[in-house]
């Protein structure tokens, strides 16, 4: 691992346009103003003094700490994403805006109101030398497709742009090329030059000796897997993270692979689109990602308005023909469409209106104009041109998604755990005072038995849900199963109908978005039916532990209720839209069909291949979705159960000298504690389960 903790030139893109950006994001208050009163409820808690419980209430306070919603930047080349990205968070011109299309670097932008300027840092992973051999040997993701095809000519280009891809590396690497492989950089700072040398990839080798220096520019960036920077933002009111990515068209689907894999690790994808290209039936590998995701977590920026002649004209029609293509390709017909430009962004931050250019201006005062004929009053040239970029809009969709999304379940799991330790904490106190029962000093606690009743309750609740998600999990096996059979079927017969009509001289294609519409529907029933079972057994057993522990520790009924947990959002299943050979058109194909012989081998070769295509699809659904989600939801329970085995035991198991202790000090100041211990209880009140799910709806 390489660490550097001194900057060599002074820091490029500083936040600038603090106002702005304050405003932009303001509607994340609500939700920072909800953790707030989280964390003072547990200091409350922690104030009370009860050792046991500090350790939980801790971790807690940590996690609160340590939240930091993801936002997924996805979209075409040349959109202007990069600059929409740097906009976002203040920071015009840290970013490489002219990524080479060989990179294949996700870059994380973690940004807090916590780090100083001086406290910046960075990180680069590098590509294992796993990932890199598998990339050469089989050309990635289109050489396995390739591969399964039988397209030799295919195979082989991608093998040489492979290899020559391998031989700038070499140049400039050098002999620590192999050497490189699966380290980690890291740096005690952050500046556009850094960024370039591991993100963006530079002159070539040759030009740059005869120029007779060498920038650094890219020297890493063909082996650079992610980038992690850790920025500074005042204005922001909470920590949150953007993850841009380089992509999905790249030569090897390198970049879209990492692409699937970035969405599925955030809640929240932002698809940036150009005025000028919009939205077609050329970015059907960007339709076929967000079709898997929720509506409400997919938002369209329509970029580089500032380039259309008449805006106020066209961009009601580019929102109608994204909406067709949307609906026509099966994406998030529903999804929000915003419009705006990155460009009047940057220079609204940076103060230089008078740089914006002539075109871009007429461009703008046409939209100016229609805004203040609908009523907008913005009397501050900055402010106005800021809000006809776009950004503010977009700020304000992404903070009601975060805080009625990812944030309220946070809250909501937070809440559920913090009151659940407010209860024990308050069970403490009720027996100290009491001398060791709720009823008096002469009756103590059973530890022996209320462990044995409690551990007979755990593995009767951890069977029933195992037996309930098994056989979700077994109906769902079925049914992709099933699923696999009947397109297969259609496809084939589809095939050799075409070949009774028409022959072989016509080239034959078949969409491929039945099989991914029967697969989602599979995955989402089985999501829809784990999510129920699980909520069933969570609650029952939430409501049978209360019981155990109100009747083992002797207290008056209704004095001890608990918090069933939190239920997490099953996995996104994106990878359904990842490429795969039926999507691909073009001479392979053709060549393909040019092969065969007869139309029982154009069917056993054509079911073959789906076959071979399909399988990966439906075990990632099955192991790395469906088995992996019913994995955590067996894991909660468990975490719920060894928590509050652990709460009732320490209860059960104090002896009279620490009851005795406990008591002596509670005595000292009995008031206060008992005005803490109500004032969080009070506090972790107001976060229910319903209000979030409403807020969320």
């Amino acid at each position: 691992m390489k660490q550097d903790r001194h900057a060599k030139t002074p820091l490029a893109g500083d936040p600038v346009g603090d106002p702005l950006i304050a405003a932009t994001y303001r509607g994340l208050e609500p939700l920072v103003t909800d953790m707030a009163r989280l964390d003072e409820a547990l200091r409350l808690l922690l104030e009370v003094g009860d050792t046991a419980r500090e350790p939980e209430i801790r971790k807690l306070r940590q996690s609160l700490r340590e939240v930091e919603p993801t936002v997924t930047m996805i979209g075409q080349v040349k959109a202007g994403k990069t600059t929409l990205v740097d906009a976002l968070i203040g920071r015009p011109g840290l970013l490489p805006a002219d990524i080479n299309p060989w990179t294949s670097v996700v870059t994380s932008l973690h940004v807090s109101p916590r780090i100083a300027l001086d406290a910046q840092k960075s990180r680069f992973r590098f590509f294992t030398d796993d990932e890199w051999s598998n990339l050469l040997r089989k050309g990635g993701r289109v050489g396995e497709l390739a591969s399964r095809a039988g397209a030799d000519q295919e195979l082989e280009k991608v093998r040489r742009q492979l290899e020559e891809m391998r031989e700038k590396s070499r140049q400039r690497l050098g002999s620590r090329f192999e050497m490189l492989l699966g380290q980690t950089h890291d740096y005690g700072y952050v500046d556009a030059d850094l960024i370039q040398r591991y993100v963006c990839l530079g002159d070539e080798p040759d030009i740059a000796a005869a120029a007779g220096a060498d920038s650094g520019q890219g020297r890493f960036a063909d082996i650079t897997r992610s980038a992690d920077l850790f920025l500074s933002q005042p204005a922001l009111p909470m920590p949150v993270c953007l993850r841009d990515t380089p992509g999905v068209n790249d030569t090897f689907m390198v970049r879209e692979q990492i692409t699937v894999n970035a969405i599925r690790a955030s809640r929240l994808c932002v698809v940036v689109l150009s005025a000028h290209q919009a939205l077609s039936t050329v970015d059907l590998a960007l339709i076929r990602l967000i079709a898997n995701i929720r509506s409400r977590e997919v938002v369209l920026f329509v970029n580089r308005i500032d380039e259309l002649s008449d805006p106020v004209r066209e961009i009601p029609e580019i929102r109608d023909s994204i909406r067709a293509t949307l609906r026509a390709h099966s994406g998030p017909a529903d999804a929000e469409i915003l419009f705006g430009s990155a460009h009047w962004a940057v220079h609204a931050l940076r103060g230089e209106l008078d740089r914006i250019g002539e075109r871009s201006a007429r461009a703008l005062i046409a939209l100016a104009e229609d805004e203040v004929r609908r009523g907008m009053v913005e009397t501050d040239a900055a402010a106005m041109v800021w809000h006809l970029s776009g950004l503010p809009a977009l700020g304000r969709v992404l903070a009601d998604r975060i805080t009625h999304g990812e944030g309220a379940e946070v809250v909501d799991r937070i809440a559920r755990q913090g009151r659940n330790l407010a209860q024990g904490v308050s069970a403490g106190v009720l027996l100290a005072a009491r001398g060791g029962g709720a009823r008096g000093p002469g009756r103590p606690v059973d530890a022996a038995a209320l462990a044995h009743r409690f551990d007979a309750l755990a593995r009767k609740a951890e069977a029933d849900l195992a037996g309930r998600l098994d056989g979700v999990l077994a109906a769902f096996e079925g049914r992709l199963q099933s699923s696999r059979g009947t397109f297969v079927s259609r496809a084939t017969g589809a095939l050799l109908q075409h070949l009774e009509t028409e022959g072989d001289t016509e080239v034959w294609t078949y969409d491929p978005s039945g099989l991914r519409a029967l697969l989602r529907s599979g995955y989402h029933l089985f999501t829809g039916k784990a999510t129920r079972a699980a909520e069933a057994v969570f609650a029952e057993t939430a409501q049978a532990v209360a019981e155990i522990g109100a009747a083992g520790l002797d207290l008056e009924p209704g004095t001890f209720a608990l918090d069933p947990p939190s239920l997490p959002e099953p996995p996104v299943p994106v990878m359904l839209g990842q490429t795969i050979a039926l999507d691909i058109r073009g001479n392979w194909w053709t060549r393909w069909w040019r092969r065969r012989r007869s139309p029982q081998a154009y069917a056993e070769e054509f079911a073959a291949l789906i076959d071979a295509e399909i399988a990966p699809v439906i075990a990632e659904l099955q192991t790395g979705h469906a088995a992996a989600h019913a994995d955590r939801l067996k894991a909660l329970l468990g975490e719920f159960l060894a928590a509050e085995r652990a709460s009732l035991m320490d209860l059960a198991q104090r002896s009279a000298g620490d009851l005795a202790a406990l008591r002596r000090q509670q005595d000292e100041d009995r008031l206060r504690i008992e005005a803490r211990i109500d004032r969080a209880r009070l506090l972790l009140a107001g976060f229910h389960k319903t209000e979030v799910k409403e807020a969320a709806e």
